[in-house]
């Protein structure tokens, strides 16, 4: 009789028990599966798998050089692999259009120049993206200056010297460039235009523009500081003026085509790292501060300078606004110019 009183006392407890843990029974297996589904929602760090990083034009250029150069430094700091994929063709437009249609995770990126972001909205008649809107800017790499050489046969040392022989042989002198559109060919114009000389324009396609200036069959050229900066130490080309606003660390004693009398003149390349469309933030926000970075190191902007390209770095919002104005200065050369591409 003793042990059943005591079942019962203890049957009445329990049960007492369990009607009040029940609420909190309830709320623990609640809290429990809301943290397993935070847990299987919650993005991993990024990057957590590896970055294609795609170059839209072939291996061995400048953009691919710097591109190679710079994922390097970012597989290091990051602990993933940024692998670099060349995609060429269409003046860079083959290259973009891929990014553009690319998932927007922060998996697919491209270093990006001044021609497919800011010329060939102009030049290509019909596009079927707008770089400017379909991709996002994350950081800029480095402005690369073109500078005009001339083969040693051209009797001309400065920039002064240059447009006179120019002007005192009309429509004589040929110069090449690696394609209609390009900054190169557009550099050419513009010189031509505001110097008040006549030029023959030779398209080309690669480094042939540069073989055939080596070679005496073209007599000038604007050509990217990282392309021609060994021809020019070596005494095979000579250096006249560069395209920025200022001084190229690479090429110091040359002075630029601004400060010889052509104020307001600036041309040439540039790269920066764009994503598409809808990135994350916290993506874009890793690689903006990672590429700053390693901007920053002294070894890297050596490297850099040597190689020809001046190392810039800033924010998304800076790299925006630059791509911006430089797609209305280039919108209105191209029209100018009357160049086009299909």
């Amino acid at each position: 009789m003793q042990a059943t009183q005591e079942s019962i006392m203890f049957g009445s407890v329990f049960g007492s028990w369990r009607q009040r843990a029940a609420p909190l029974l309830a709320l623990a297996a609640l809290l429990g599966a809301t943290t397993q589904a935070s847990a299987q929602t919650t993005p991993a760090a990024y990057p957590s798998k590896p970055v294609r990083v795609v170059v839209a034009f072939t291996a061995g250029g400048t953009t691919d050089m710097i591109a190679r150069s710079v994922g390097q430094q970012l597989a290091d700091k990051l602990k993933q692999s940024f692998v670099i994929d060349n995609k060429p063709g269409g003046g860079g437009n083959i290259g973009t259009e891929f990014v553009v249609r690319a998932p927007a995770d922060g998996y697919t990126l491209i270093v990006n120049t001044v021609g497919p972001m800011t010329v060939n909205p102009t030049l290509y008649k019909k596009l079927a993206y707008n770089p400017l809107t379909d991709l996002v800017p994350v950081v800029m790499i480095a402005d690369v200056p073109n500078v005009l050489v001339v083969n040693p046969s051209v009797p001309a040392a400065t920039l002064d010297e240059f447009t006179a022989y120019a002007k005192a042989n009309p429509g004589k002198l040929n110069y090449g460039s690696t394609g209609i559109g390009t900054s190169s060919h557009l550099s050419g114009f513009m010189l031509a235009r505001r110097a008040g000389f006549e030029a023959t324009h030779v398209p080309y396609k690669g480094v042939d523009a540069l073989n055939d200036l080596l070679a005496g069959r073209l007599q000038f050229m604007f050509a990217t500081i990282p392309s021609v900066i060994q021809h020019v130490q070596a005494g095979r080309l000579r250096a006249i003026a560069v395209t920025s606003t200022a001084r190229s660390r690479s090429l110091p004693d040359t002075p630029t085509v601004a400060e010889r009398g052509f104020p307001g003149f600036q041309a040439g390349s540039w790269m920066g790292v764009f994503a598409p469309k809808g990135t994350p933030e916290v993506a874009i926000a890793t690689l903006n501060k990672a590429v700053n970075e390693i901007l920053a190191v002294p070894a890297m902007q050596a490297q850099m300078i040597r190689e020809g390209a001046d190392p810039v770095g800033g924010t998304p919002a800076a790299l925006g606004q630059f791509t911006q104005k430089e797609f209305e200065k280039w919108r209105a050369v191209v029209r100018e110019s009357g160049a086009t591409a299909e």
